[in-house]
């Protein structure tokens, strides 16, 4: 797998930056984005082998300035997520909605456009929606329909961009910086009771998910799935 190359768009954090070191343990040449220069530095000081490009995933001449720089790519993963667009229906603001949905769905089918003409033809696009697609907990109607409409890309997409394939990782709850802005207490709490309710009796941490994420780019006989990572969390009940 020497001679592959992936791009990892979210990748200098969480599962994507635990992905683009998986991706890179395999031999591939690896190249992460984001839009944080000191998250960026961080990433060059640990892990100098991935290719770092400062670049926002949400702006489309960005995007396609990128990997236009890329010119082949093998494997996309596209890791981006926001921290919108959870509430109850009752209260929740349609213009925060309408951001969310910039951030991760319109983001997620910009990337998909842009790196089309650059993809080899035994390539593979791995998308990361969320369990919350098919869950049914209250307050998650905004984030159910985000991820459902991430999710409802691939079965069309693995046809249509056949040989080209198309995947995606749904993750349950996961311990990673997206949970930065939660008071420690508070997040310990929500993870330990979490934990005591899930099939797997853990919350899953970065690494977890990004080995789906990564069996979903490489292995040659997936296209059209989603890859449930979520613990046993379809199983039982979190509300």
């Amino acid at each position: 797998m020497s001679s592959r190359t992936a791009l990892v768009l979210g990748g200098t954090s969480g599962i994507g930056l635990a992905t683009a070191r998986q991706l890179r343990a395999l031999g591939a040449t690896v190249h992460i984005s984001g839009r944080d220069k000191r998250r960026l530095d961080e990433v060059a000081a640990t892990d100098p082998e991935l290719v770092g490009h400062r670049s926002d995933a949400s702006d489309p001449i960005a995007l396609r300035e990128l990997v236009e720089e890329i010119t082949a790519i093998d494997w996309l993963v596209v890791t981006a997520s926001g921290a919108e667009g959870m509430g109850p229906v009752a209260d929740l603001d349609l213009d925060v909605l309408r951001r969310a949905f910039d951030a991760k769905f319109w983001t997620h089918l910009g990337a998909i456009r842009a790196a089309l003409p650059h993809l080899s033809v035994d390539g593979s696009i791995t998308l990361v929606s969320a369990s919350s697609a098919r869950m049914g907990m209250p307050g998650t109607a905004g984030l159910s329909a985000l991820n459902a409409a991430v999710e409802g890309l691939v079965r069309p997409l693995a046809v249509e961009l056949a040989p080209i394939r198309v995947n995606a990782v749904s993750p349950g709850l996961v311990d990673t910086p997206w949970w930065d802005g939660t008071p420690e207490d508070a997040r310990r709490a929500l993870f330990a009771q979490v934990a005591s309710i899930l099939p797997a009796r853990a919350v899953a941490v970065a690494d977890d998910v990004a080995a789906a994420v990564v069996l979903a780019a490489t292995n040659r006989n997936l296209t059209g799935t989603i890859l449930e990572s979520d613990g046993g969390a379809r199983l039982v009940s979190l509300a």
